[in-house]
């Protein structure tokens, strides 16, 4: 105990944690209606494009969040509109646009800086390298989503479970999609410092399944993958410093092993 709290004394560490459960709740939030929706996978997608704008950023030395966030919202309502209006599948848009974007970052990389130190911290993360104007950018996302969350609400929930009933209704389906879109970039992007590109994903992913083994209320279900997405950012940060390992693989194994653990205790509570 005395050692976290060490630990906690460090600016780094607090800047690290305050990021870190700012960030969580936001993709845990939005997490679940990706989910709900089928579009889980949107945020592997949009890290590879993340990852592709970063690359742009470091080879003509311009500021990543100012080049990466206009790219990443291009690029989530591109996925939206050809997944909404054309009738492609969404899993087919995204695999399409994250293989294409990785390679086009792959590529510039090597002509360019090359894969050095600032190329790795964006591929796998870096939280203990936030700075104050992350931590604020954070903040400032969380608590937009959670008043859009709030003013929404209802609506959200009518789009995610039934899009023919919420069109019938009168609601604009198609300008909460976009809207759905748009904050999902700004999490990623605000995310890969955390997580890096590529397991910024699992951030959105693993506390709504875990939490839908518990619960099937639309409302339980937010409460509780943003339980799940905290508690599990807390451990993965500690351990990870006491085992010297990345911060975001760490955070990810203990998804895994909750995971594992939910999936095992459900069974025996069938039985």
């Amino acid at each position: 105990m005395g050692e976290i709290i060490n630990l906690l004394s460090y600016t780094f560490m607090q800047r690290a944690i305050i990021c870190g459960i700012a960030i969580s709740f936001s993709a845990a939030l939005i997490g679940v209606i990706l989910t709900l929706k089928n579009y889980s996978m949107i945020g592997h997608g949009l890290g590879e494009v993340g990852f592709a704008a970063l690359s742009l950023a470091l080879a003509f030395n311009l500021p990543s969040i100012a080049v990466s966030i206009p790219i990443v919202i291009i690029a989530a309502i591109i996925i939206m509109f050809i997944s909404q209006k054309k009738g492609e599948s969404a899993d087919i848009i995204i695999a399409l646009v994250a293989t294409g974007a990785l390679a086009f970052g792959v590529i510039i990389t090597t002509f360019t800086s090359g894969f050095g130190t600032d190329t790795y911290n964006y591929m796998f993360g870096s939280i203990l390298a936030m700075t104050l104007k992350d931590v604020i950018l954070s903040i400032v996302l969380t608590v937009l989503l959670i008043i859009i969350y709030c003013l929404f609400y209802n609506r959200l929930f009518l789009i995610t479970f039934d899009e023919t009933n919420a069109k019938a209704s009168g609601i604009k389906v198609t300008l909460y999609q976009f809207l759905i879109a748009l904050i999902t970039a700004l999490v990623v992007v605000v995310g890969m410092r955390m997580m890096g590109t590529m397991l910024i994903s699992s951030l959105i992913v693993f506390p709504a399944i875990i939490a839908k083994k518990f619960t099937t209320s639309f409302k339980g279900l937010v409460i509780m993958s943003v339980l799940t997405s905290i508690i599990c950012f807390l451990i993965g940060i500690v351990a990870s410093f006491f085992l010297n390992m990345p911060t975001g693989a760490g955070i990810v194994f203990v998804y895994i092993v909750l995971l594992a653990i939910s999936s095992i205790c459900c069974r025996l509570a069938k039985i």
